[in-house]
């Protein structure tokens, strides 16, 4: 019987969060600094979900509608709840979701509580050391 790989087995767990208020000049700082094209945007209570804004978003709201890097915030532009899985499920079902979504990147939590990120790059990478 082949062994089950489950979304832990290939996410990424560094996650860096940034907190809804934060300006969008702040964002794209943070993302500059870590070599990042996301960021998690964090909960406001225990019960409240998590949000991701990436640099896509970033770039339509400054350059498509001219929107002010230094006024505007994460909670303007990112978007929330964001799509997520648990670290628990095959990695398998959470690939089919994101492809049939047409999402790049989800939210990786088990209690409603952050674990890590899960991108179409990773899956990737998982998919291409398969075959070494």
């Amino acid at each position: 019987m082949e062994k089950k790989v489950l979304v832990e087995d290939v996410m990424k767990t560094n996650v860096t969060t940034i907190k809804a208020h934060a300006t969008l000049k702040e964002a794209l700082q943070l993302m500059k600094q870590k070599g990042l094209k996301s960021l998690v945007v964090d909960k406001n209570s225990p019960s409240d979900a998590y949000g991701i804004i990436t640099n896509s978003q970033i770039l339509e709201t400054i350059l498509v509608e001219e929107g002010d890097i230094e006024l505007l915030n994460v909670f303007d532009v990112y978007k929330k709840p964001a799509f997520f899985v648990s670290s628990k499920i095959d990695v398998k079902y959470a690939a089919k979701t994101m492809l049939e979504h047409n999402i790049k990147r989800v939210v990786v939590t088990d209690n409603n509580e952050l674990q890590g990120v899960l991108s179409i790059t990773d899956l990737s990478h998982y998919l291409l050391s398969m075959v070494e």
